[in-house]
Formats: C-alpha cells, structure tokens, sequence
C-alpha cells in the first residue's frame, strides 16, 4: 500500500477532512470500537515461506534464505522436541548448536522489559563488543560455551512475536554457523541462566545485556534514548496542547495527513488495545494522550503522543504501530 506523504490527493478540503474525523472519533467513542475496515488474516501453521505472514530474509554472505514467519512456534504447529524447545527448562545452555527454528518474542524477564526471549522463554542478550553495522560476532571458542549464540540452520524458520520482521537478520559466524540478528546486533543465551526468566547475564562484565525488540540494550532505555515515556506530541500543535488528558480512542489512517484516499480503522477502550491491522498506519488522530507501540499487547518500541500526528515518519513510527494504550 502506497503512502501519502502530501496534501490530500483526492482534493478535499482541510475542513471536510477534519469534519470526517470528529464524525469518526465520536462514533467510536460511542461504540467502544469499531474499526473502519477489514482485520487481515494470520499466519497459521503454514509452512511455505510464500504463504500469507511469511517472508524471507538473507544472510550478510548471501549463502541462504529463512522463513520469518508471524507468531509463536506453537502457534505454527512446530514439532515437539525441535528448536528452542530441544534446550528444555532446567538444564543451561551448553555447547552452540543450530536448530531447525528459533523463536523471538518481546517480553518480560526479572526487570527487564521489555526484552526478547526464545521459545522456552529463556532472556536473549547482545554483547557491545561486536559490531551491528557490519554485523559481527566477536565472542568465540569459550566465549560461545559461556555465551551460546541463537543459531539457525540454512532453510530454517524465524518465528516472530512483537519484534518486527526488519529488524532481523542472519550473519555468518568464522566458524561457519549462522546466527541470528536483532537490530544488527549477534543474540546469545547465558550459560548461567538455568530457567525461563533467569537474567544472570545481565550486565556481566558492562557488556552484556539483554536486547531489545529494536536491538538496544534492556534496562538502559534513558542511555540508548530508543523509549522514553516524555511527551512527543506534533510539531504542528501550539505549545498549549503539550499537556493534556488520556486519550480514550483515536483514528488511524493508512495514509499521512488524515487522507481521505486510503483505509482507516479505529479503535477506542481502556488499556492496551491492539490493532485489527497493525503496521499500516501513517497518520493519527486523537483528542488527548496515548502511547503507541509497535509490539502487540503494548511491546516493542514506544512513544507518548499529545493530539494528532498528522506524519508518523516525523516521529520515526511510520506504519510500525501494533497497539496503542490509553489511559
């Protein structure tokens, strides 16, 4: 879908475009939520990287290609015994070994959050000694016993939940073996942590950290300034609607603007609400603050906003929101 970046293109006035959204945003603060056009559907259990939900990612030499595929591997129906789940609960990661598949969820472990975990829930960490542009892992031989890296086999899949498909990658480690990337950054279990939650390896020697759905650092947001919970509201608002009270719905257009040309979906209620179709938006109005994430279930990167964004790509969260919570 084409974004729109000017004026309205189909010729409306700035007057009947804000008539439309006032109409919009009392309907659905009457009806509690009504969205505007149709939900998109899931990827399921599929497992041809052409099929809805899935797409293919390459690695830095060019040697191979991934299904990245939407949702838990649960919810893909992966098999038993395999993957993530062939490190179970209760016994640490050993020796680097490439799996079949590879789960990366936003999450919660300890105080870290958010911070992406596997399919067993066990903490995800990247090391600031390697490089994210280029790409490198720098910890090997018994820096990969104590530091095991994600490893996935040539052909195999990627399942991702609130982290987003752009943001991962596959690198080529010296020894031949491929590891997967969030952000840029090489990601690695910790020897030390025995059970799903563990964060023993965080800030192990002032380098190791849990890794964010972006790739930034857990529990340093302030320092990597990638989330913040201060006001971002719209460069074209006066100063005097810097401050204002919680939102309780918004309209989220597909295109920049409030144009009238694209879809639009609404969505209103208490607490975190996630979007029928996320990662399409360009454009938002509301009345009041709210907090947008590109995660589901309000994970992931975020942003406070105060009013309408009439440009998302002025705040660097163009067709990246999943959910948007109020109050």
């Amino acid at each position: 879908m084409n974004n729109t970046t000017g004026t309205n293109a189909s010729g409306c006035t700035a007057s009947g475009t804000y008539r439309r959204k006032a109409v919009l945003l009392a309907s659905f603060a009457a009806a509690g939520a009504l969205f505007l056009s149709a939900c998109g559907g899931g990827d399921e259990g599929g497992s041809d990287a052409k099929n809805a939900g899935s797409e293919a990612t390459r690695d830095t030499s060019g040697s191979m290609e991934l299904a990245l595929k939407s949702g838990t591997a649960r919810q893909n129906k992966a098999p038993e015994n395999t993957g993530d789940w062939a490190n179970p609960p209760g016994k640490p990661a050993s020796k680097p070994v490439q799996r079949k598949w590879v789960q990366l969820s936003a999450g919660k472990a300890g105080a870290l959050d958010p911070v992406v975990v596997n399919g067993s829930g066990f903490t995800l960490y990247r090391f600031d000694n390697d490089t994210a542009s280029p790409s490198k892992s720098h910890c090997n031989d018994a820096c990969a016993t104590m530091w095991p890296p994600v490893l996935v086999n040539p052909g195999g899949k990627i399942f991702v939940q609130g982290v987003e498909r752009s943001r991962v990658g596959v690198i080529t480690r010296d020894d031949g073996t491929h590891q997967v990337t969030i952000g840029g950054w090489p990601v690695y279990r910790f020897s030390k942590d025995t059970k799903p939650g563990d964060t023993n390896g965080q800030g192990v020697g002032g380098t190791w950290f849990g890794v964010q759905p972006d790739g930034q650092k857990s529990g340093q947001e302030q320092e990597e300034g990638t989330a913040t919970d201060a006001p971002t509201p719209d460069a074209s608002a006066p100063e005097d609607d810097a401050q204002q009270a919680p939102a309780t719905s918004a309209i989220l257009f597909d295109d920049a603007n409030f144009s009238d040309d694209g879809p639009a979906q609404g969505i209103a209620g208490e607490g975190c609400q996630d979007l029928a179709r996320p990662k399409v938006t360009s454009s938002i109005s509301l009345d009041g603050s709210a907090k947008i994430w590109s995660g589901p279930g309000c994970t992931g990167a975020s942003k406070v906003i105060n009013g309408d964004v009439a440009d998302l790509a002025t705040i660097g969260f163009d067709n990246r929101i999943s959910s948007v919570k109020f109050g």
